[in-house]
Order: C-alpha cells, then structure tokens, then sequence
C-alpha cells in the first residue's frame, strides 16, 4: 500500500460528481462536520459508556467518549505527519499527509456510531438473541455468513453499515463520506465468517461490496477471500480510543468513588519516570481537590501516550503499509508506558467492569434489550396481524421493515434498535409494557 492512493477524498455514492479543485474546507473537514451535525452522532449522549448515566456526579457517554477520542486521535496524527514529513518531502503530493489529521479524527469520531445502547453488553444482547433467544428459529433460513453476521453482531460492523447503506428516502452512499475516511473506520476489515474466536469482524454481508469497492480503490491488500489489510490511519484512532477508554474509565471510576484517590495516582504515576513522577508530585502538592490531582495526571499520561503512539507508528511504517503489522500500537510502546497502561486495563477489569452499578445497567439493559427484540422481530416478521401494524407505526419510515428478503427486514430491525438511546430503549420498553401512557 501507498499513501498516494490510500489518501483520496472520493465519495462513497458521488463518485460521478468528484471534484478535484482545492476548496477552503478539503474533504475530510467536511466529513468531520458532516458528522457532527448528524442525528446519529447527537444519539450518542443518551448512549452508556460504561457508567449509568449522569445523576450527581457526570461521566463520559458515548458522545463526550468520541469527541475525547478524536481530539486525542487528531493529536497523535499531527505528530505522525510531522515525523513523516521529511521522509515523504520532494515525494508525494505537499498536502498529502496534511490531510492526515483530519482523516483520523473523523474515524475517531465515528467509531462508535453503530454500538447498541446499554454500553458494550448491549452488542451481546443482540448476538445472544439469536443464538440462545427466539431469533435461533431463523438460522435455517439465512446464508452462513447472513447467520453470523447477526449471531456475532458487532458495532464496528453497524457503524460501516450506517454511514454506508442507502436507508429509505437517504441519498446513495448513505452519509457519501470520502473512501479514507470510512477505510479508517473499519478495524476489523473481514467478514463475519474470518471473525474468529473473539467474534470482530468489520462489515456485514450487506455491505461487503461497498468495502470491496473502498479497499480496490485505496489500494488496500485483500489478504484472503473477504479479508483485507488495515487502512494504517485504523491503527491512530483504535490507539486513541484504547488511550481514552482506559484512563478515562479510571478517572470516572475515582469521581464515582470506586477506587481511592491514592490508587489512582499511584496507577498513573508508573507511567512516568523517577524525574518526571518527582515533578508531578510537586505540582500536586498546589492542588487540594483530588479530582483536580487525578485530571492534571490523566492529562500527562495521555500526552505520553500520544507521543509514544505516534513514535511506533512512524517506526513501523513499512510494515503498517505492507499489511504485515498485527499488534496495536498500544503494544508497541515504550516498555514502562506498556505495563503501567496493562496495570490500568486490570484494574478496569477486576474493580471497574464489575462494579455492581455497572452490572446493574448490563442486567437491566439485557432485559430491555432482549423484549425490544423480540417484539419487534416478531411484528416485522408477521406484518400482517394487527399487533404489529401498530407496533410497527413506531418505526421511523427509513427502516425498511418489509423488506421482501428475511436479511434485510432482521437487518432494519437491527438498525432501528441499534440506533436507540437509552432513554428511548427505556421509554419504548414501558409503553409496549403498559407502564406509561401518554397524559389524557
């Protein structure tokens, strides 16, 4: 691979109206605004991240989750350009890799935009349904890869999938983003038959063409039959979002009271050296808030982390471009910055994930979850009874619901309940229980 062709601002669907003049806005900002200003993107302030929602005290959800990511995810790549650019001078195009930052931050912002509600479990709600709920009766009827695409189903997919497909009454292309732009969304760039044992796979049956079309454009090596290479702008915004998700998680696991302000400082002053651990130290010591203590570290770890990623990727550009590299930049960091980040994974596993606040959002999102599926994919599969005529008025029209084949009509069930916040998921759930009614 090659960044001549694997940077290109041609839109997924507008292919025919691809203008090549310099404007004031290049391509890429304008998918990031594009983004920003979409209802997809909105949703994600009613979306759990890892704690409930804020009551008292506030912490990250999907949306100020993305935002950090991006933020954090355009930093690291302006660092990478700046250590590319001298190599690359007199080479390629002069705005090339300036364009990098840009491109980054847009796969950082998107990266969520196809997970359920209820956190990470709700993706493992909808799998489950089908392999241990009422959707297991539909597997004789689907295609193997139509089966796993729905009994794996995973959010990395679901993004690819909304910013792609034609929804009904939506232009071609879907959100016609640039073929960089969504090449570096997909971290996982295989169908769900290559998922493997941890289940990960980039894009559905449905949208396998349009990937196809995006990797022979770019220039992207299809390794096997239906798995490709990473884009290598994947690996800055999967970085930014491991940096994120892991101390920030530590950081609204101390706001919440979950783990001591000791332990927290302790867990992110190994990232740093005896000098540099001496001078935070010191600069703590004009801080009385701990929250402010704990946010001046989490600031200097992630500066860290920033400079340490960007440093393996520019030294690992040859294997990053040639589809050979298989370990995440997280693991190609310096060695004291790699075990104190491992510290900080292990401690979110054994003392944040388990939380019983945690636990309860999961318990409580599964049962939403699982009635929501069932009643829903019951209607779109029986549209002809009066009970789902009415349900399925519920349905935002853009959901093709009756659609002719079986995948695509559980597919638009999926999309609708992917697509729903918390809020909403809670909400519906009452109303189709009888718990709530609209005031008479």
């Amino acid at each position: 691979m090659d960044w001549q062709r694997l940077i290109s601002d041609k839109r997924l669907g507008m292919e025919e109206f691809h203008d090549p003049r310099t404007h004031i806005r290049s391509d890429f900002q304008r998918d990031y605004d594009r983004l920003i200003f979409s209802s997809p993107f909105r949703r994600l302030q009613n979306k759990t991240q890892v704690f409930p929602l804020p009551g008292s005290v506030f912490v990250h959800n999907r949306l100020t989750h993305s935002l950090e990511v991006s933020s954090v995810g355009r930093s690291m790549a302006r660092e990478v350009w700046q250590r590319l650019a001298p190599k690359y001078a007199g080479k390629l195009d002069g705005i090339l890799l300036e364009q990098i930052p840009d491109i980054v931050a847009t796969a950082c912002l998107a990266h969520d935009l196809g997970n359920p509600p209820f956190g990470h479990s709700g993706e493992k709600t909808i799998s489950t349904w089908f392999t241990e709920g009422k959707g297991q009766e539909l597997k004789p009827s689907l295609t193997p890869q139509q089966w796993t695409d729905f009994a794996q189903f995973e959010g990395n997919a679901n993004s690819f999938r909304l910013l792609t497909h034609q929804f009904c009454g939506r232009r071609k292309g879907g959100f016609a983003m640039t073929y960089s732009s969504l090449a570096s969304i997909v971290k996982y760039p295989w169908t769900s038959l290559s998922a493997g044992e941890k289940g990960k796979f980039g894009f559905f049956a449905s949208e396998e063409e349009a990937y196809r079309r995006v990797a022979d454009e770019l220039g992207i090596t299809e390794i096997a039959s239906g798995v490709f290479s990473r884009h290598p702008l994947v690996y800055l915004m999967e970085a930014a979002d491991d940096i994120c998700y892991q101390v920030m998680d530590i950081e609204d696991s101390h706001r919440l009271g979950i783990i001591p302000t000791e332990n927290v400082k302790s867990l992110l002053l190994d990232f740093f050296d005896d000098t540099a651990r001496s001078r935070m130290e010191r600069a703590m010591s004009h801080l009385d808030d701990p929250n402010e203590q704990v946010g001046y570290l989490r600031s200097n770890v992630i500066g860290a982390m920033v400079g340490s990623c960007a440093e393996a990727f520019a030294d690992n550009e040859e294997a990053l471009l040639s589809g050979e590299m298989l370990l995440p930049l997280v693991q190609l960091i310096h060695p004291r910055l790699r075990e104190a980040y491992a510290k900080c994974s292990a401690t979110a596993w054994n003392r944040i994930y388990t939380a019983p606040d945690v636990v309860d959002v999961e318990i409580a999102g599964n049962r939403i979850l699982t009635y929501l599926m069932d009643e829903l994919m019951e209607a779109a599969l029986h549209p002809e009874r009066n009970s789902s005529k009415l349900l399925l008025m519920k349905v935002p029209r853009q959901y093709d619901v009756r659609a002719e084949g079986l995948y695509e009509r559980v597919l638009s069930v999926l999309d609708h309940v992917s697509g729903m916040t918390d809020v909403y998921a809670l909400d519906l759930f009452r109303k189709l229980n009888g718990h709530s009614l609209p005031a008479v």
